[in-house]
């Protein structure tokens, strides 16, 4: 098995809704919505302060249905760096798509545009960059860019286990939620 480098400077992208916080069919619109699924701003804490970059690339199609503005929008990532700094933790970069899933757009996750925004504003590769989502998007959006899928049973993550294909997802390791998932970057565990 290859030794994974240090985390020093290592990226890592997580998922917004179902990863980080609690996600909704009917949308997450505004921050008395905005919901942190236990233990999530404590795993993103301790990654960053570990010397994990960390990053967000999230499908945010009620934009362009007008279910919630981007001030509304803004209000929820404020809301996120705000209790991630009170721990003293940080995400360098949330980058989201606006679209709606008939748009045809190269951002909107299963496509790779996000990520390799990511790693463009981040000047590296994606090769074995973990992105820990939970939906089969995410596991076709890091394939699709070159990153390495891992996935999490919270949000939709459970439905997306019952719904696979197995093949698809017979190499992708699968955690309880974002918190194991940093669990096992932080002790090397789980690497690819």
């Amino acid at each position: 098995m290859r030794q994974p480098p240090s985390s020093a400077g290592r990226l890592v992208i997580l998922d917004r809704d179902g990863v980080i916080n609690h996600d909704s069919d009917t949308y997450v619109k505004s921050v008395g919505e905005w919901t942190p699924i236990p233990g999530s701003i404590d795993a993103i804490t301790r990654l960053s302060r570990s010397g994990y970059r960390v990053a967000v690339a999230t499908n945010q199609s009620g934009l362009a249905r007008s279910l919630f503005t981007h001030a509304e929008l803004n209000a929820i990532h404020r809301q996120l760096h705000a209790l991630l700094a009170t721990q003293g933790g940080k995400i360098e970069l949330i980058a989201f798509c606006p679209h709606g899933p008939d748009a045809g757009c190269r951002c909107r996750k299963p496509g790779p545009g996000l990520l390799e925004e990511i790693a463009g504003r981040f000047g590296c590769c994606l090769e074995s960059v973990p992105f820990i989502g939970d939906s089969i998007s995410d596991v076709r959006a890091a394939r699709a860019a070159g990153a390495s899928p891992w996935l999490v049973r919270t949000g939709k993550g459970e439905r997306t286990l019952a719904g696979s294909r197995g093949r698809e997802l017979a190499d992708v390791p699968i955690f309880a939620d974002l918190g194991a998932a940093a669990h096992a970057l932080l002790t090397d565990q789980g690497y690819l």
